[in-house]
């Protein structure tokens, strides 16, 4: 019979790596696993160190909650590693957060740091523990189908689901992930804490953006690319020059607040062209998107893609982290993959990820996703080029 993990073999003779970011969620997964029998080893990656954001609350990975993560570590006694990934995080998730955000879109590190760091490179150094599984404390389910293969699905508590994070997850990677928090809600989690006897009980949950203090993306860009960002036009989808910005790194599409503007009407941020430096703003009207072209595909159904086809399937997506899943229609066809959006969405972003589902209901399983490359929104006039 398999065990609670849905592996097989008693606990006491499966290991499971857990990997420890100091915060309340992956101290509980460790806890809870130990409690159960299972040979536990905690493993905490050192990512970054940048000043203020090693330092603030929410952060992750840096700083005190390494130290946390030690000190759970050692009050359920279990194993503990601290590995230095700081050169891989900063090459793999750092330097390409810059270089999306200089080309005017809105990248997503969290991301890529689960795809290239924790379930790529720390899966590999579970399997070199010679561990059955890797756990995590993140809130997503992940559930065994007919056939052996295993499914990602929405978290039991809607507010704290972070698929929308983890699309990327290959089918190889499911099969030795686990994550147990993807039943509970935080309440539940924050008890077992307390019941646990944790000192990160009642510690603050991490944000999303960890290396970012105060959430100020351009002081980032700045310190890794000094001068990089340029000076430009604010442009109306007219044509009219309306003012001038310091960088686009300074906006994002569906921006409203901070355009120093003052015409009589609300503008919004509709694009960002980094090629001319040109911040183009519109009405709300011109954020309206139907259909969204998707790079870097990760197909996580069960139909290959390749043979949905131009007449599509219903689907389910979200293209922000904090919206829930619309109905739209998914295409694939030689030209590549792209959703039509039953109901138009706003500030739908390039660079940002949209994740589909097979339903829009609670629960739903993830069926993959991609990075948003071109979305059609209101229609966006020549605009005549920068003067030399």
């Amino acid at each position: 019979m398999p065990n609670s993990l849905d592996l097989s073999g008693e606990p006491s003779r499966t290991r499971v790596v857990v990997a420890m970011s100091g915060g309340v969620d992956s101290s509980v997964v460790a806890a809870l696993l130990k409690r159960e029998g299972y040979d536990v080893v905690g493993i905490t990656l050192q990512l970054y160190d940048y000043g203020a954001a090693a330092h603030r609350k929410g952060a992750c990975c840096a700083g005190q909650d390494v130290a946390d993560a030690r000190r759970v570590a050692d009050a359920i006694r279990i194993p503990h590693y601290v590995l230095d990934y700081e050169a891989r995080f900063r090459e793999a998730v750092i330097d390409r957060f810059a270089e999306s955000y200089l080309s005017g879109e809105t990248p997503i590190p969290c991301v890529e740091c689960n795809r290239s760091i924790k379930f790529r490179d720390l899966l590999q150094t579970a399997r070199d523990l010679g561990a059955a599984a890797l756990a995590t404390g993140h809130y997503v389910a992940s559930r065994a189908l007919p056939d052996g293969r295993r499914a990602l699905y929405r978290a039991a508590d809607p507010e704290r689901d972070q698929s929308y994070f983890l699309y990327a997850t290959t089918p190889e990677q499911l099969a030795r992930l686990r994550f147990p928090l993807g039943e509970r809600d935080k309440s539940e989690t924050r008890a077992l804490a307390r019941e646990l006897g944790l000192a990160v009980a009642d510690k603050a949950d991490s944000q999303d953006i960890c290396f970012v203090p105060q959430g100020r993306y351009s002081d980032i860009i700045d310190l890794l690319r000094p001068g990089a960002a340029r000076a430009g036009d604010i442009v109306h989808l007219d044509g009219r020059v309306l003012g001038r910005h310091e960088g686009i790194i300074h906006y994002t599409v569906g921006q409203r607040r901070g355009l120093g503007l003052s015409l009589g009407e609300p503008l919004y941020v509709v694009r960002l062209d980094a090629e001319t430096a040109r911040v183009i703003v519109g009405p709300r009207a011109a954020l309206a998107t139907r259909v969204i072209r998707i790079a870097d595909m990760n197909w996580l159904g069960d139909e290959p893609l390749d043979r949905i086809g131009p007449e599509g399937r219903d689907v389910a997506v979200r293209v922000r982290s904090t919206r829930a899943p619309r109905p739209a229609l998914l295409r694939s066809s030689p030209q590549g993959v792209e959703v039509e959006l039953l109901a138009p969405e706003d500030g739908v972003s390039p660079g940002q990820a949209c994740v589909i589902y097979d339903s829009d209901a609670p629960r739903a399983r993830v069926l993959g996703g991609g990075t948003i490359a071109r979305a059609q929104a209101g229609a966006i006039p020549s605009i005549a080029p920068a003067a030399a």
